[in-house]
Parts: structure tokens; C-alpha cells; sequence
């Protein structure tokens, strides 16, 4: 699916903590993540990106399954044509699993959704271990990982 470099490219933030510990707080990891993508997200507005309003924040889940309600409704919203950009704060937020990584992508690719990591992503190891693995993947598997500035 090809778009227009100045069509609005509809964004969601999708954000993950593994415990429950500190959720209670007023400002949380949930809205510290939150916070620093919509923060990128404003930062590519030049280039057509726009926060999609929907809040989808899995807390006190564990990023080694893909049973999670707001990730779940995330990749529904997505086949649902709702979603053009999928950004994390860190790779490791979306999930822990390589395989299930992929499982992902294939929703983004039938979709012609891009997943971006904010600025962070240089200081990402997970980002960095899986970008490695997937360069070795064959062409055919479909991966990518959006290129962002």
C-alpha cells in the first residue's frame, strides 16, 4: 500500500509494564512511555504523522505473550484499517518474543502498517538484536522496521 509522503499517517502508542508495582501512581512507566512517543510523534508531524487518541496501555502484563487486552484491540484497530503506524518507546514493549514479533509484523504488513521506536531506538538493544536477526531472514519473510528521524 503505497501513501503519499504528505498524507496523514494515523499513529498509535502502544505501551507496556510488566509489573503492577508503581501503577498506582499518578505519573507512571505507562505515561512516562506515553508521554515521550507522542512526543516523536509531534516531532513527525512535518511528515504527516498524527496521534490517534486511542490509549493502548497494557499494565502489570508480560510482553511473552500476545494475551493482552490493549495490544489485542491495537492489532484489531489495525485490521480494521484504523492504524497506520504502530510506535513503541521500546522495542521490548511490544514483546519479548522474536516469533511472536513476526506474528505482528504479518498484521502490519497485510496492512501496510510501520512500526517506528522513538529517537531511543540507537540505545535499544532489543531493537538492535532484532534488526540483526532479521537481516539474516530471508527477503520473502516480509520484515521491516520503519526507518524514523
Amino acid at each position: 500500500m503505497e501513501r503519499a509522503s504528505n498524507a496523514v499517517r494515523r499513529c498509535a502508542v502502544y505501551t507496556r509494564k510488566s509489573s503492577e508495582e508503581g501503577l498506582e501512581q499518578d505519573f507512571n512507566s505507562l505515561h512516562a512511555q506515553r508521554e515521550a512517543c507522542e512526543a516523536f510523534i509531534k516531532s513527525q508531524q512535518g511528515e504527516g504523522w498524527r496521534l490517534v487518541k486511542t490509549a493502548y496501555d497494557d499494565g502489570g502484563l508480560s510482553g511473552g505473550t500476545m494475551e493482552r487486552p490493549a495490544l489485542q484491540r491495537l492489532l484489531e484497530d489495525i485490521r480494521h484499517g484504523l492504524v497506520d503506524v504502530v510506535v513503541v518507546y521500546k522495542v521490548d514493549r511490544l514483546t519479548r518474543s522474536l516469533a511472536d514479533f513476526a506474528k505482528m509484523v504479518e498484521v502490519f504488513d497485510a496492512q501496510g502498517v510501520s512500526f517506528g521506536v522513538g529517537p531511543f531506538a540507537g540505545r535499544d538493544r532489543a531493537l538492535r538484536r532484532t534488526r540483526q536477526t532479521l537481516r539474516h531472514a530471508p527477503d520473502e519473510a516480509g520484515f521491516r522496521i520503519a526507518s524514523v528521524r
